[in-house]
């Protein structure tokens, strides 16, 4: 659902969710992007007294969806750091700050980055109101090692200001999202009040969605049996460690990705696209093989020479290579050395990263950064990687049938109602959606919250 943003003083058609109601609890939405932590704790009664955003196109799409400005009680309390105090009497602070000080794409710098620091307005904004609880998300990276000490500590200041504190990794999967998004939440109930150590984060869903089911375009498609293979078919009998749980030890893989940097049996090469030969085929797979051995340099990927070359292939000739270069699938580098034309993994080859099978179960981790990720629109089966490789190319790449992960994909991808109105800017909407939370899963986790606090919270209850 698309459609333009309106601004501020415009009549809205609100949905039936604006309509009277007894809030059961009262909740502050601190980072509140565009919803993802609204639309589902108003799903569970909660009323919203006030919310913090400084992206201006975050809060445009917000403000459409949620404030009424003919009826408008809560507060926009802009920037974080410049809240005094907040709304009195709020029973529940919820937020997803910012991750990427936190995160790889962030380059971890954790507290030395400025939105690592908004930990301590977070802290102090709980401190001064007291509320009886709060949730806050953040990634996964958060509890890595390498974060450790950042993150035990802000879970002992939580402790300090007198909540009992616990946190989960959760992935948005496990309550019926095909995305593999994990997501660390973090849970403090006040120690005053009754139960306040029972909390217990939500059990998985006993669902199994699927890629097909949030692409209107395959969604009434017939889905295929996938074929048993052994891992010696599918690994040569080695099974490689770095697969997921996603990925199965007997079956072949949901996904193809495009790299020349890395191997397996569904991993596209350009030099599978484009008229090869053997031969040449081999001197890639060649430099393939080499190009991280530490005899040829201390970088993780290096330039490999005729003579580093020819420890493999002892009759390669430097024509050879020449004609691989005129191919646009090597260039040259300094001191006569030769690497791959696409040298960096995630750029793809030919504007492709990787492409989703529509019987897959999960979509990779939606980012605010994007990815170059496309989604089939025809199923394909084998009984061999080599056949499901070709049928690939030929059914799929070569007739173009596939396409591009759309702003409608991510709003379903994260949860979002069909109500919810998103960017009418593909690029500015997907961006969003990759920084929002998942909304099933904040519905699951608040709801197991609200069940302690029923007894605190007059008429609060909780089926």
């Amino acid at each position: 659902m698309s459609g333009e943003i309106v601004t501020m003083g415009e009549q809205l058609e609100l949905p039936l969710r604006f309509l009277a109601h007894r809030p059961q609890f009262t909740f502050v939405d601190l980072f509140a992007g565009i919803g993802g932590f609204r639309v589902p704790l108003e799903q569970l009664g909660g009323k919203c007294l006030g919310y913090s955003e400084i992206d201006k196109e975050a809060i445009k799409v917000y403000e459409r969806n949620f404030i009424n400005y003919l009826n408008a009680t809560e507060l926009s309390l802009g920037d974080i750091t410049k809240i005094d105090n907040l709304p009195r009497n709020v029973d529940i602070i919820t937020g997803g700050v910012p991750c990427q000080p936190w995160s790889v794409a962030g380059q971890l710098k954790g507290f030395e980055d400025p939105r690592g620091k908004l930990w301590f307005d977070v802290l102090r904004l709980v401190k001064k109101s007291q509320p009886q609880a709060f949730i806050f998300e953040n990634v996964r990276g958060l509890a890595n090692p390498k974060n450790q000490e950042s993150f035990l500590w802000i879970l002992e200041q939580f402790s300090q200001l007198d909540y009992a504190v616990k946190w989960q990794v959760i992935n948005a999967y496990d309550f019926g999202l095909p995305q593999n998004r994990e997501r660390v939440f973090i849970v403090g109930i006040r120690n005053d009040l009754h139960y306040a150590q029972d909390y217990k984060f939500p059990v998985p869903l006993r669902m199994k969605p699927k890629v097909i089911d949030i692409v209107d375009e395959i969604r009434a498609s017939t889905s295929i049996e996938k074929i048993k293979l052994t891992p010696d078919i599918l690994f040569g009998g080695v099974v490689p460690a770095s697969r997921t749980r996603f990925q199965k030890e007997d079956e072949l893989n949901d996904f193809f990705i495009f790299s020349d940097l890395r191997n397996g049996h569904t991993t596209i090469h350009s030099w599978e696209l484009i008229p090869t030969s053997e031969r040449e085929k081999e001197i890639c797979l060649c430099i393939l093989k080499n190009r991280r051995k530490k005899k040829y340099g201390e970088k993780d990927g290096n330039p490999l020479s005729l003579n580093n070359l020819r420890d493999s292939i002892p009759d390669l000739q430097v024509f050879e290579l020449e004609n691989l270069v005129d191919k646009a699938i090597l260039r040259k580098t300094t001191n006569d050395r030769y690497e791959f034309v696409n040298s960096k993994n995630m750029s793809g080859i030919n504007g492709i990263y990787r492409v989703i099978l529509p019987h897959a179960d999960i979509m990779p981790t939606l980012t605010a950064t994007g990815a170059k990720d496309f989604i089939a629109t025809v199923f394909i089966n084998a009984k061999t990687p080599e056949e499901y490789k070709k049928k690939f190319i030929e059914k799929i790449y070569n007739q173009k049938k596939y396409i591009p992960i759309t702003a409608q994909h991510a709003c379903r991808l994260q949860g979002f109602p069909d109500w919810f109105i998103y960017h009418q800017k593909e690029d500015i909407a997907k961006k969003q959606f990759g920084n929002t939370v998942p909304v099933p899963v904040v519905y699951h986790v608040t709801q197991a919250l609200l069940k302690i606090l029923q007894n605190q919270i007059e008429g609060l209850k909780i089926s």
